[in-house]
């Protein structure tokens, strides 16, 4: 059994925890067809994506997670739009222009970074959020700074891309305190683009913090 099945079991990992808000607030605007999440844990991403209409291939490495995460889906009426992979993340093999919109949530992917942008259709957007290094006092993430992101490191790895959204923050939700980097960028290049207007979507302004690395 894994540490993150361990974890899974014993209920110290959040069963049914709810997406981001910068996550919600674009899926929107994204483009439609096959989506991927990597690291699904219990389904954060997988299933309002999969709410949102697409065929998404939801991939872990804890059979425990990945358990509960069907049965998170049936519940919410979504298990039919999720194909379960359990595979070890390091070694998966991501199939390259294939997907339209890939998120993940608190797995630091940056060795496979390339690969899973490669894995993007033309115009698919990509959606990241992790934890980060800090000097604030928090409680959420790694023990340790080997398995945060310093400042700015996630808007760095994603400057192949057109980024659309990009903060770091310190947050506080259900007596949790975590600071965190969260990017959305699209696969896409030329000096001229279309953007989103996601006011469409919310009137609820995302707040951008005073200095990084919060």
């Amino acid at each position: 059994m894994t540490t993150w099945d361990e974890r899974y079991r014993t209920g110290s990992y959040p069963q049914r925890p709810d997406p981001h808000p910068v996550l919600e607030r674009y899926l929107p605007t994204f483009p439609p067809g096959r989506a991927l999440d990597v690291a699904t844990g219990t389904g954060r991403n997988a299933l309002p994506v999969a709410a949102a209409g697409y065929r998404v291939d939801a991939v872990d490495q804890s059979r425990a997670g990945l358990r509960i995460a069907r049965e998170n889906a049936r519940v919410a009426g979504v298990g039919d739009n999720i194909e379960w992979v359990q595979a070890d993340l390091d070694s998966f093999a991501y199939p390259p222009s294939t997907y339209d919109v890939i998120t993940i949530s608190f797995y630091r992917p940056v060795d496979r970074l390339p690969d899973i942008v490669e894995a993007l259709a033309d115009g698919g957007c990509l959606f990241i959020q992790h934890h980060l290094r800090t000097t604030d006092d928090v409680d959420g993430g790694p023990s340790g700074d080997r398995y945060r992101f310093a400042s700015n490191e996630l808007l760095r790895a994603g400057l192949g891309l057109t980024v659309l959204h990009y903060d770091e923050r310190t947050t506080t939700t259900d007596g949790t305190t975590a600071a965190t980097a969260q990017l959305v960028a699209r696969k896409s290049g030329g000096s001229r683009q279309s953007y989103p207007d996601i006011s469409e979507y919310d009137s609820q302004p995302v707040e951008t913090p005073e200095s990084h690395g919060k």
